[in-house]
């Protein structure tokens, strides 16, 4: 397969493939650069520049020029540029959306889906940057009035991994901006084109220069290192895989850095005896295979009460039976490729492994051959304890069923992981579904849904899975300090 479609050459042409640092697209230092991949076709899409640990000081030299002038801006008016942003946003979204299926894989249905999601966070903040808030009050001994203020952080590091390249970047840079922020953007190497075209939007939606700076790089430790060594950054947001989070966080100890960080997940799916099935294989389907597989929130470990288990696992095949493969930009699709061999290779040696312990294939299992990375849609009934698919994060179509017998059983096997981003449940006892909220350990919990995501909810999750939390009322709070004053009383004498 390759680009033949005059269209998609017309769109790769008008994206940007330079640096942006304070507004002005260049070149890396050396001229270097590295080539973005369709993982569908192993053809190379475009050439971006390959910033090096001195590009990004630059980017960061830029935030921290724009930082003072950008905090001091009206919150009326960084809400009206967050809103144009979002406004820009959705009249391109056909091209984001195909750029996305270029570059990172995902149908373009789907990739569309994410562009609303994503552009969700621009107007979500701009209406937040108006409603930072503080106190006033009299303190308890009645001596004096306390003053309660929030300002912003300051230059912030936002570092976005690859499988929602749009929406990571705008559930970042929009609370950011909103709360008067500065940032330097790295995007994942693998797809940075949608990051440069949304950079491109947010300049033409009126963001002054230096307050969003992109770099891209090949070097993603060095630039990293390099910006979070400067004493000068007061932030790092960090989403991807918990052993690189666990190094910035490390990095971020030396100066005291605020960091968010949204980490690995392994999230359970628990079906109960009393389950509308229906809704439970829907959920199942949305939880488990949108984008791929490819997401942190991705159901990966299906624990089935043993009532309905073989009627669960027999209605879930037959709909990823009905999933077909190929080029998201194909009709009809619905699993595109995994991001690239690495990902193919994890996905078959995690599948290997449950089936050497016991487990059946009911459906998939294979690579599919090329070109492209793809990894059939497969469910696996049996799974043993041990089995690796119950402690690794697998991010492919992969589903991985067993069973349990009580309630306390389940929940018992749903926590044990070192990970805690969301759990979905499906069951029709209310008590049940409130004993639910009580005792899964994690930040999220779907209940009756296979999708959690929301603009104004706040995104997160606990243990391993990572701190902070993004989107909702709390999101721009990660981007606030807290200021406190106390103003001793006044009183007749002193006047």
């Amino acid at each position: 397969m390759t680009i033949t479609t005059t269209r998609e050459a017309e769109l790769l042409a008008t994206i940007p493939t330079g640096l942006l640092i304070h507004g002005v697209w260049r070149d890396a230092t050396g001229g270097e650069t590295f080539g973005v991949v369709d993982p569908a076709t192993g053809e190379t899409l475009a050439q971006v520049a390959d910033a090096s640990p001195a590009d990004a000081v630059a980017a960061l030299d830029a935030a921290v020029g724009a930082a003072d002038e950008w905090a001091a801006t009206p919150p009326r008016k960084r809400g009206e540029i967050l809103r144009r942003a979002f406004d820009l946003t959705i009249a391109r979204a056909d091209d984001l959306a195909l750029l996305m299926t270029l570059e990172m894989g995902k149908s373009l249905p789907e990739a569309r889906g994410e562009v609303t999601y994503g552009a969700e966070f621009l107007r979500w903040f701009s209406e937040e940057a108006v409603r930072i808030s503080g106190s006033y009050g009299t303190n308890p001994e009645g001596t004096g009035t306390t003053i309660v203020s929030h300002r912003p952080v300051g230059p912030c590091f936002l570092i976005t991994p690859w499988n929602f390249p749009l929406a990571m970047a705008t559930r970042k840079i929009a609370p950011a901006l909103a709360a008067g922020c500065t940032v330097v953007l790295k995007p994942a190497e693998l797809t940075p084109l949608t990051s440069l075209a949304f950079a491109a939007i947010l300049i033409e939606a009126g963001v002054p220069a230096g307050v969003v700076n992109v770099v891209t790089t090949t070097d993603a430790s060095g630039v990293s290192s390099a910006v979070m060594a400067d004493d000068r950054l007061r932030k790092v947001s960090f989403t991807g895989s918990t052993p690189v989070g666990k190094i910035l966080l490390k990095q971020a100890a030396d100066n005291v850095l605020r960091t968010s960080m949204e980490l690995g997940g392994n999230a359970p799916f628990l079906v109960f005896d009393d389950a509308d099935l229906d809704k439970a294989v829907d959920g199942a389907m949305l939880a488990k295979f949108r984008n791929i597989g490819e997401a942190c929130t991705a159901a990966n470990r299906f624990f089935v009460q043993s009532g309905v288990a073989d009627e669960f696992a027999a209605r879930l095949t037959a709909r990823v039976e009905a999933l077909r493969v190929g080029r998201g930009t194909e009709d009809g699709v619905s699993i595109g490729p995994l991001i690239n061999e690495a990902a193919v290779s994890k996905s078959a040696e995690l599948v290997g492994d449950a089936v050497s312990r016991g487990a059946s294939v009911l459906s998939g299992g294979s690579a599919v051959d090329g070109p492209g990375t793809f990894f059939e849609p497969t469910v696996l009934t049996g799974i043993q304890p041990g089995t690796r698919l119950l402690r690794e994060e697998v991010f492919g179509p992969v589903a991985a069923i067993a069973t349990f017998e009580t309630e306390t059983e389940g929940v018992e096997m749903a926590n044990d992981t070192e990970f805690g981003l969301v759990s979905y449940a499906f069951t029709t006892d209310l008590a049940r579904g409130q004993r639910l909220i009580a005792s899964l350990r994690s930040g999220m919990l779907g209940l009756n849904s296979g999708v959690v995501s929301n603009a104004a909810a706040p995104f997160g999750g606990v243990k391993s899975s990572g701190l902070g939390r993004e989107g909702g009322a709390q999101g721009i709070h990660e981007y606030l300090d807290t200021s406190y004053t106390f103003v001793p009383l006044t009183t007749s004498d002193d006047a």
